[in-house]
Formats: structure tokens, C-alpha cells, sequence
């Protein structure tokens, strides 16, 4: 399998390369974006490992190209930073990146996210079905939002994590369960990402008054569900 690896810092690179190479993997480098492009036109690389801070541009930038491409948008990518903060890498997730990796590296971690990467089938691929709840109608081909036939602008990771909700109405998951579904198995992410996203889209659901379509379960974690609340009867 060809992989694409675009870091600047030549040690680093290679040291990747070389890494790679003894796990039976065929490397290619380059060190900024405009060659990055070139060389995934030309090679098609079945995964890449991309570096955020580039001379040209940045590593964000790139992969957001790649996923605007049909014919790229399907390659596994993995971001490499030095910049740890969890704000950083929800910003890297939700650009497009697979999985998110900070410097210093351990090498044998990253042989084994990278064929983690590899062992995904068609990560981008989509379900041919519209999804309707309620007043909500996801469209997967388009990802296209509407409430109440109004378009509703979302980011990449609050659609995938509607889309998730109504895909699975009425069962109850764990923060672990849905950063797995809808960040992906290999992402670092503490429970208060899921939290922080939930917040987001309950505020644009709220606009609607849809909010409460989301349930917090207490000690549990959140259940999506159309069906009205029961009421409790009181005891005589």
C-alpha cells in the first residue's frame, strides 16, 4: 500500500518514511502542500500523513481540499501537530482528518493508527436513504439539514452527529459510544467534546424549538427520540 507522508521538517519525515518502509508499507514524501496535491494526483496514495503546519499553506487547508475531491475524499488521512489542545483537534477532526496524532510521535503508535486507518472500509460513503424526524429531514447524499422545510446550516460534525442520532432514535449511548460512531475509534477525545457538540446542536434546534429531542439520560449518556415525554401519574 502507497502512503503519502507531507511534513517540512526532513528528519521527521524520513524517520516516518523509514519507519513505514520496514512495516512493508511503500512512502513517498513531499514537504509542502502545492507538491502534497500534485503527488496524490499522480500516485492516488491509500493513505496520508499530514503534517498541520506546512511553508505554503497549512495541513487543514489540505485536507479540506481533499475531501471537496470525489476522487480523493475516500483516502484515510492522519494530522500530525505539536499543538495539543482539544479545541486543536476537534479543529483537525472536523476539517476532514481521520485521526489526529501530537508531536513527539511514537513511531510504533503510528504504525498502528495507520493500519488501523487501512483496515476501514469506504470511511466516507454515505447511505443512499434520507433520514426524516419529526420536523427534521437529513438528506445523505447532499447532507442537506431541514427543519420545518427551512435549510439549516450545520458543521461537518454536528450533520454527522444528527445524522447518528436519527439514524439510531430512541437507544440510549455512552459519550465513549458516540465519540467512536461519529469521531472515529482512533480519536483522543475526552467526553467533553461530545458534550461541548451536544450543547451546539441543541442551541440550533432550539431556534426551532427542537431541542428537546435530544435527552440527556442521567448516568448514562443521550437518547434521541421524537416520541413525547411521558408524563408521570401521580399516586393516590
Amino acid at each position: 500500500m502507497n502512503i503519502l507522508v507531507i511534513e517540512d521538517d526532513q528528519d521527521i519525515r524520513d524517520m516516518i518514511c523509514l519507519s513505514l518502509s520496514q512495516a512493508n508499507y511503500q512512502t513517498y514524501g513531499c514537504d509542502d502542500v502545492k507538491s502534497a496535491k500534485k503527488s496524490i494526483k499522480q500516485l492516488k496514495p491509500d493513505c496520508l500523513i499530514v503534517d498541520w503546519m506546512l511553508p505554503d499553506s497549512s495541513g487543514i487547508e489540505l485536507v479540506r481540499w481533499l475531501r471537496r475531491k470525489d476522487e480523493f475524499k475516500q483516502i484515510p488521512t492522519l494530522m500530525l501537530t505539536a499543538r495539543a489542545e482539544e479545541s486543536d483537534k476537534i479543529t483537525g477532526l472536523e476539517s476532514g482528518a481521520d485521526d489526529y496524532m501530537t508531536k513527539p510521535l511514537s513511531l510504533r503508535e503510528l504504525r498502528a493508527r495507520v493500519k488501523a486507518l487501512l483496515r476501514r472500509p469506504a470511511i466516507y460513503q454515505e447511505s443512499s436513504d434520507n433520514l426524516v424526524a419529526g420536523p427534521i429531514e437529513l438528506n445523505t447524499e447532499t447532507h442537506e439539514v431541514s427543519i420545518n422545510q427551512q435549510i439549516v446550516d450545520l458543521t461537518k460534525t454536528e450533520y454527522k452527529l444528527l445524522k447518528f442520532f436519527m439514524t439510531n432514535e430512541g437507544k440510549v449511548f455512552t459519550r465513549d459510544q458516540i465519540l467512536d460512531a461519529v469521531w472515529g475509534m482512533n480519536a483522543y477525545l475526552g467526553d467533553r467534546t461530545v458534550d461541548v457538540h451536544i450543547l451546539r446542536l441543541r442551541k440550533i434546534l432550539k431556534q426551532y424549538e427542537q431541542e428537546k429531542l435530544i435527552i440527556t439520560v442521567r448516568g448514562s449518556g443521550y437518547r434521541f427520540s421524537t416520541k413525547p415525554k411521558k408524563k408521570k401519574t401521580k399516586k393516590k
